[in-house]
C-alpha cells in the first residue's frame, strides 16, 4: 500500500474510524508508529541532534500539514519531536491518518532521520 502517493481528503465526520483489522494491516506500512492500545491514535518520535533540526522538522511537517488539511499535534524540545495523529470528527484513525503518517516519514528520510 502507497500511502505517501494519496491526498488527504477531508473527513466529513460521518464514517466511521477504521476498525481494528484495518489498522493493524496499515500500521504494517508505518512499523516506526507505534498504535494506542485503544487503536485511536498513531504516535511516534523522531530523534534529532539539537533542537534547530528539530524545529526545522516541525516546520517541515506543518508545512505539509497545510497542503494536506490534515493537522497532527505535535511535541518538540531539544532533540525530539512527537506526533501525535488522530481524526478527531470520529474519534479514531482514518486513511487520513495513515497517509500523513507514510508522508511525515518521508519528511524524516529526506533529513536521514530513519
Amino acid at each position: 500500500m502507497d500511502q505517501i502517493s494519496h491526498i488527504c481528503k477531508p473527513c466529513r465526520g460521518d464514517v466511521p474510524p477504521l476498525g481494528p483489522d484495518e489498522v493493524a494491516r496499515r500500521h504494517a506500512h508505518i512499523p516506526h508508529w507505534e498504535v494506542t492500545a485503544a487503536g485511536t491514535v498513531l504516535k511516534r518520535t523522531y530523534k534529532f541532534k539539537n533542537f534547530r533540526d528539530a524545529f526545522g522538522f516541525v516546520a517541515a511537517l506543518s508545512d505539509e500539514a497545510e497542503v494536506q488539511g490534515h493537522h497532527p499535534d505535535i511535541c518538540f524540545g531539544w532533540g525530539y519531536v512527537t506526533v501525535s495523529l488522530q481524526t478527531h470528527k470520529i474519534k479514531g484513525l482514518h486513511d487520513n491518518d495513515f497517509i500523513m503518517a507514510a508522508r511525515f516519514d518521508r519528511l524524516a528520510a529526506d533529513r536521514g532521520v530513519p
